[in-house]
């Protein structure tokens, strides 16, 4: 029998990303870190020049902190809980940005801190990606969770019938991103899943859509 489904990302919504990739940078790459919203482009320094690195060194240090750091991401206070308890009314699976590589060491990690879902990774907008899976479960309905506003647009845009919810757990960040709510492209913002659970619970259990 089809159950909902909910589709969550993975950084700054389970587990923390920004904080231990800055800690990692600043004590072993060399590399001041400070972000505003998302924009990665105008966050990293080198300490010794106080020249930004250049996006080909951006994308590396992401790389090697995926290769080689996974281990450093503590999960978002809550998490664990809010998505074992929404498990039980419904399938999971982690939607996340990063390479293809990466989806099993993506689905280990979570095991490790106790998220046992299924993995998707995707690079660009993630609308197509998210069609791809409600087409694949089929589900009654569907949820949406993530952390960065374009990432709802896009959503919104190919599926607009999927339930959003735009969550920030990280407050390194949260206050300067762009809301998806204030938007329009998400029917909610909440950034603490002591608030998000009831929220989404409320949504799975909505018969009246």
């Amino acid at each position: 029998m089809t159950r909902p489904l909910i589709i969550s990302d993975c950084d700054e919504v389970l587990l923390h990303m920004v904080a231990p990739f800055k800690d990692w940078l600043e004590a072993s790459q060399g590399v001041s870190f400070h972000l505003e919203g998302h924009n990665f482009a105008e966050a990293l320094r080198w300490k010794e020049s106080g020249e930004l690195l250049a996006p080909p060194d951006i994308w590396k240090m992401l790389r090697s902190f995926f290769d080689n750091e996974m281990d450093s991401q503590m999960p978002i206070a809550g998490a664990v809980e809010g998505i074992n308890t929404l498990a039980e009314k419904a399938d999971i699976v982690i939607l996340t940005n990063l390479v293809d590589a990466h989806r099993d060491a993506r689905a280990a990690q979570l095991a490790k801190v106790g998220i046992n879902a299924r993995v998707f990774t995707n690079q660009g907008p993630k609308g197509p990606a998210l069609k791809a899976i409600i087409d694949e479960y089929a589900p009654t309905r569907a949820l949406f969770i993530d952390d960065l506003a374009q990432h709802h647009a896009s959503v919104a845009e190919i599926t607009p019938h999927v339930t959003r919810l735009h969550l920030c757990g990280e407050p390194m960040i949260a206050h300067a991103i762009d809301c998806a709510h204030k938007s329009g492209h998400a029917e909610a913002r909440i950034d603490r899943w002591e608030e998000a659970l009831p929220w989404l619970l409320d949504r799975l259990e909505d018969t009246t859509t």
